[in-house]
């Protein structure tokens, strides 16, 4: 396997629980500045101690990257690092003639 497709693979797994494709959702959402840890955890309503866990992984995948000001958090997408995951999903849409996007 390629690198590329080792990294690729990794991202989306991190993505496949529920409560980790609502932690990214919520950042997105919140644009460049993010979203603080507290603020995600009320939104999500679940212990800090797992939010922490779910975090870890997608920041460990490089889709999520932290910013410490003062004793908050802020958690924001990496929305390059999003990009190159959708772009390599769609990469050989329309390859063949199909024409399917």
């Amino acid at each position: 396997m390629n690198r590329k497709l080792e990294a690729h693979a990794e991202q989306l797994g991190a993505l496949g629980h529920p409560v980790r494709l609502a932690i990214l959702r919520h950042v997105v959402q919140a644009g460049p500045a993010g979203a603080a840890a507290g603020e995600i955890q009320a939104k999500l309503d679940v212990p800090a101690s797992t939010l922490s866990h779910h975090i870890d992984r997608l920041a460990r995948t490089g889709l999520l990257e932290a910013k410490r000001e003062g004793t908050f958090i802020y958690y924001s997408a990496v929305f390059p690092a999003l990009r190159a995951l959708t772009d390599y999903l769609w990469e050989d849409c329309c390859k063949a003639g199909k024409g399917c996007c």
